[in-house]
């Protein structure tokens, strides 16, 4: 009789802990703010400022539109993704970049000026601290620019990457 109850309990349990996970939860990243970052996704040919294609990237909206997922990669083996992420409560983007180098890059800002703009410091292998800027700007031809920069405590910002996304 024991085991009866055991499993008749089991089985309830069962059946309305999947009853709530199965219930769709609308998501909650509907504010205007939520998409000031709409402009970037898609499928993209990643060219530097030469001309030369660096890469190829898609990205999406994952997590019930809450997150925009980058997947970057290369021809030579290099590759890597971000997330990013609207966090309401502190009226802030979020980003945080991992590649196959062991990269991690993690940023914040905001949509100013007509561009994202994100910003954060990383330890170069001196230990000292350096500042990393990045900013993606929609261009009127449906592009978007994406420049890397980045600055020593003392010192100016020099770009690191400077790129023109294009769609495939």
């Amino acid at each position: 009789m024991h085991l009866y109850k055991t499993l008749f309990i089991g089985a309830t349990a069962l059946t309305v802990m999947s009853s709530i996970f199965a219930q769709s939860k609308p998501s909650t990243c509907t504010a205007p703010e939520n998409h000031q970052f709409d402009f970037w996704l898609g499928k993209w040919n990643v060219h530097a400022a030469n001309g030369t294609l660096a890469g190829k990237s898609s990205i999406t909206r994952e997590y019930g539109g809450c997150v925009i997922h980058e997947h970057f990669e290369t021809d030579r083996g290099y590759s890597g993704e971000s997330l990013n992420i609207y966090d309401a409560q502190r009226k802030v983007w979020h980003q945080s970049w991992v590649d196959s180098s062991g990269m991690l890059l993690v940023l914040e800002g905001g949509f100013r000026n007509g561009k994202m703009e994100l910003a954060g410091e990383t330890t170069g292998t001196s230990g000292a601290a350096t500042m990393q800027r990045i900013t993606w700007t929609p261009n009127a031809d449906g592009s978007v620019r994406q420049l890397w920069e980045s600055k020593a405590a003392s010192g100016e910002w020099a770009p690191v990457f400077d790129g023109k996304y294009t769609r495939k």
